[in-house]
């Protein structure tokens, strides 16, 4: 069981740490997103040195790492429910530590000397699978957060702020101890990464979706 632990931890933080942003932009456009606006890797910082269609892609990409550590997951619990015929953990706590090292992984990639993205679409994407619906709900504050305030910042904040309260309303099962505290690890790693996004809105001095300045 603990050698199944690590190599899902591994294996999720290896894909989260995918800089999939950096990679686009210099596949596209040659040159390195990190010297662009913000410097950050993600979707929003791609979106506004590089354009909608590279934004978008970053974003997808970025969730589609986050639902495929959460899917490679569920199948090393799988596997190891089928050679031992019991159920060793449950298959949340398996999730959830899949989701949590894939986010680490995007915050925190070796590859960029652990300087990453902010973790909202991977965080998105891994809870996509493991708790959907919270998942969703939580993107639905984002969107209206954005829609009224034009904050990407303050959206990622909020969204990532509810979904610990969403994924208790509306998770049904068993939720274990595990599954509860990553969910609410993530949406703080999250919430801490945009520190300087929050030093800005108070002093009124961040930049709404659209403009041209640094994030």
């Amino acid at each position: 069981m603990p050698l199944a632990c690590t190599l899902t931890a591994i294996a999720a933080y290896l894909l989260g740490s995918i800089p999939t942003g950096l990679l686009l932009v210099r596949i596209f456009h040659k040159q390195d997103i990190r010297s662009s606006g913000s410097g950050n890797i993600g979707a929003t910082n791609v979106l506004r040195s590089h354009g909608k269609s590279l934004g978008a892609a970053t974003f997808i990409l970025d969730c589609l790492k986050g639902c495929a550590s959460v899917w490679l997951g569920t199948a090393i619990w799988a596997s190891i429910s089928v050679a031992t015929y019991s159920v060793p953990l449950p298959l949340r706590d398996f999730q959830a530590l899949a989701a949590l090292f894939c986010v680490i992984g995007h915050v925190f990639p070796i590859w960029l000397k652990f300087k990453g993205g902010k973790g909202v679409a991977t965080g998105f994407g891994v809870f996509l699978v493991a708790a959907p619906w919270a998942a969703l709900a939580a993107i639905s504050v984002f969107i209206v957060v954005l829609w009224f305030s034009r904050y990407v910042s303050l959206a990622s904040i909020l969204g990532a702020a509810s979904f610990p309260l969403f994924a208790w309303l509306l998770t049904r099962g068993d939720r274990p101890p595990f599954f509860i505290a990553v969910q609410v690890a993530v949406a703080l790693i999250i919430i801490l990464k945009h520190h300087q996004n929050i030093a800005r809105l108070l002093a009124g001095k961040e930049n709404r979706i659209g403009a041209k300045k640094p994030a």
